[in-house]
Formats: structure tokens, C-alpha cells, sequence
């Protein structure tokens, strides 16, 4: 059996994006890490704080997340194919999901607000809103980089890199990934 030394030294979208992603993941995981660390010490003030959460809305945003994943993965895979005007309206629909996610997020925020559920309200709403605020920029950020990823295909097409197209669909999938970790402990553990 042979082993591949490419793909392991190339990994798709290069290796700088996957040492970002690793490092967001970290970052992510420590601070989770140290949420059920204090849940643990609090389970009463945590539990009762994941009750107060739109459990609805949460779910709503898993949904736009992951469907917007999956048209990120079917645009790379259209560019692979040099299929341009699908490439660029699968990066479309990702971003709209994406901006759905943003938006719903905002309007849960609201309600938090609202309601008086801000970061100083208690130890669980404070990781509440660092983790998911910290996530909700990283989303923004995936909406940028796949903004610029279409706007590049739909100008230069072939002359695009794939391994640039790659990083841009890397970083989304990490949003992804980071909220199917926030989801479950935020949202459903306590």
C-alpha cells in the first residue's frame, strides 16, 4: 500500500488554512472545555440558563448552516468540473443561507437582549454569548471569503487556483463544524 505524501503535505486548500482551522478549533474546544468545566460546578444556574435559550431558532440556524455547507461543497465540486455558472450560483445560494443564519442569529440576540439575558446576567449566558458571538463573526468572515472566491471565478474562471477555491469552502466547512459542536452543549446538554 502506498501512502500519498501529497495529500498529506497539500492538504485541500493548502496547509496555511489548515493550520487556521486547527487552531479555531482549539480555541473553540478550550473554551468548551471550560464551559462544561463551570456547568459542572453550576449545573443548576446552567441548566435553567439552556432552558431560557430558543431551542426553535437554534435548530432553524443547523438547518441554513449545513445546507449552505452542503451548496459550498457541490460549487468545488462544479468548479473541479469547470462548470462556472454553477460554481458561482452554489456560492450564491451559500452565502444567502449563510446571511439566513446570520439574520436569525441577530433576531435571537434580540430576544436575549430583550429579556435581559446579556453577558453579565450569569456565568452560562457569558459563555452564551463569547462562543456564539465568536462563531457568528466567523460566519461574516465565510461570507466575505466566499463572496470573493465567486466574484473571482465569475472573472477569471479557469485562471482561478483550485486550491484557493478549496481554502474558501475549508474555512465555511469549519463554520460548520464549530456549530455542531456549540449546538449540542449550548443548546441541548444543559
Amino acid at each position: 500500500m502506498e501512502i500519498n505524501y501529497k495529500s498529506i503535505y497539500y492538504p485541500p486548500g493548502g496547509i496555511l488554512i489548515w493550520i487556521v482551522i486547527y487552531l479555531e478549533l482549539f480555541t473553540f474546544g478550550m473554551a468548551l472545555l471550560a464551559m462544561a468545566y463551570y456547568g459542572s460546578l453550576e449545573r443548576e444556574v446552567f441548566h435553567e440558563s439552556a432552558q431560557l435559550l430558543n431551542k426553535g431558532i437554534a435548530t432553524a440556524n443547523t438547518v441554513l448552516l449545513l445546507t449552505s455547507g452542503f451548496f459550498v461543497a457541490r460549487g468545488v465540486h462544479f468548479f473541479k468540473g469547470k462548470e462556472w455558472d454553477k460554481t458561482n450560483n452554489h456560492f450564491l445560494i451559500a452565502m444567502l443561507f449563510g446571511l439566513g443564519f446570520l439574520a436569525l442569529k441577530l433576531v435571537e440576540y434580540y430576544q436575549k437582549i430583550q429579556l435581559g439575558y446579556t453577558m453579565d446576567y450569569n456565568l452560562f449566558f457569558n459563555f452564551y454569548w463569547f462562543l456564539t458571538a465568536f462563531h457568528w463573526l466567523h460566519v461574516l468572515v465565510g461570507i466575505v471569503i466566499l463572496y470573493f472566491v465567486r466574484l473571482s471565478v465569475r472573472k477569471k474562471k479557469d485562471q482561478v487556483a483550485t486550491e484557493d477555491v478549496e481554502a474558501g469552502a475549508a474555512f465555511w466547512h469549519l463554520c460548520d463544524i464549530i456549530w455542531l459542536l456549540l449546538f449540542p452543549i449550548i443548546y441541548l446538554i444543559f
